[in-house]
């Protein structure tokens, strides 16, 4: 897929550093005062797991929270930060969304003091900054207010995969993993399990979960926190 964002030009090159940027069009008033570009690239390269297969364009962190910051993205851009690349959200459908949901309420039940559950908001890894569904997060959200949680405030994260099967089992699990997320679920629509990624291998190019376990219809779903098990959550409980 050929993804397609059109920001302010000059805006662009200040902030990033991009000089060769092909402007493609002068702003509504016809006056040029801003010029817009069609951020656009198409995958040339093999596909690999660890990629996005329809990125925009290549971004540092740095990169993208300096875009973030000047305005130049905005929360009503569908984009977010994945292995250094930044990529279109995938939209969501009702599934997805009552799924989220359900979640978000059955992890609030178990976690434990010091820690609260967040759904659809920022974490910071080396090259990503993705937005899970649904995440465990050391302390509480005032302690936030000048970053996002990292790698080392997060205890589990759950993605909700439906259209978003392939990007959650490849380049998402292997972010997590490289940046040493301990537990991962993929609460995987089209097949109606859960699959539960952990221990992941380490920080390098090549880490991976080491042990995956799925669970069906008829099981319930450890939360680890700490190494700790603070209580389960029944499939059919997350399923909409």
């Amino acid at each position: 897929m050929t993804a397609r964002l059109r920001i302010d030009l000059a805006a662009v090159v200040t902030t990033v550093g991009y000089a060769n940027i092909r402007p493609t069009q002068l702003d509504s008033s016809g006056k040029g005062a801003r010029m817009s570009i069609s951020l656009s690239q198409t995958p040339s390269e093999g596909r690999s797991p660890g990629k996005p297969d329809d990125f925009i364009w290549r971004l540092s962190v740095r990169q993208y929270h300096e875009m973030i910051r000047t305005g130049i993205l905005t929360a009503d851009d569908p984009v977010e930060l994945l292995a250094g690349w930044l990529v279109y959200k995938m939209p969501k459908n009702p599934p997805h969304r009552i799924a989220t949901r359900l979640a978000q309420q059955a992890l609030e039940a178990v976690a434990p003091a010091g820690w609260y559950v967040d759904a659809q908001e920022p974490i910071t890894l080396n090259d990503s900054e993705p937005e899970p569904d649904v995440m465990i997060v050391r302390g509480e959200t005032r302690a936030y207010r000048d970053r996002h949680p990292g790698p080392e405030d997060v205890a589990l994260i759950v993605e909700v995969a439906d259209s978003t099967l392939e990007r959650d089992r490849g380049v998402k699990r292997l972010a997590y993993a490289r940046a040493g997320i301990p537990v991962y679920w993929i609460i995987n629509l089209l097949e109606k399990i859960v699959e539960v990624y952990c221990e992941p291998s380490g920080m390098a190019e090549d880490a991976d979960y080491t042990l995956r376990r799925d669970y069906g219809l008829a099981d319930s779903v450890p939360v680890m926190i700490d190494g700790i098990e603070t209580g389960r959550v029944a499939v059919l409980d997350l399923l909409p």
